[in-house]
């Protein structure tokens, strides 16, 4: 089994930046592609970005493009998300997902192993 645990969540104020960190224990070694995803209140869990073993290959949600980074250190089984220019829309628990395939999907479903979640705050 995967063990998946975030870090990083708390407050900040419209355009900081906060870094969530998410690692991986268990059978970390059949992980693949992973990905951030979001939940606001009374909203889908919605996609943020994702990323494939390797690193090359990335996905963002058009809402993050361009200010949100995902990346990754497999040596340290770990997964991040920078997260800049934050706006209150950014607002949601974030969660971290991995898969035990090497494609990069967007859909909940597809995700195997998944985190608590760590809760983001943006205030204006």
């Amino acid at each position: 089994q995967v063990q998946l645990v975030e870090y990083g969540g708390g407050l900040a104020q419209a355009g900081d930046s906060l870094r969530l960190s998410c690692v991986a224990s268990g059978r970390a070694f059949s992980i693949n592609a992973m990905g951030w995803f979001r939940q606001a209140p009374g909203k889908e869990r919605e996609f943020v970005a994702g990323i494939n073993r390797s690193g090359r290959t990335t996905s963002y949600a058009n809402s993050v493009k361009g200010r949100f980074t995902i990346s990754r250190d497999n040596a340290k089984n770990t997964l991040y998300l920078q997260m800049d220019s934050l706006d209150p829309e950014d607002t949601a628990a974030y969660y971290c997902a991995a898969r035990d395939f090497n494609v990069v999907l967007t859909t909940a479903n597809d995700y195997d192993y998944w985190g608590q979640g760590t809760q983001v705050t943006v205030s204006s």
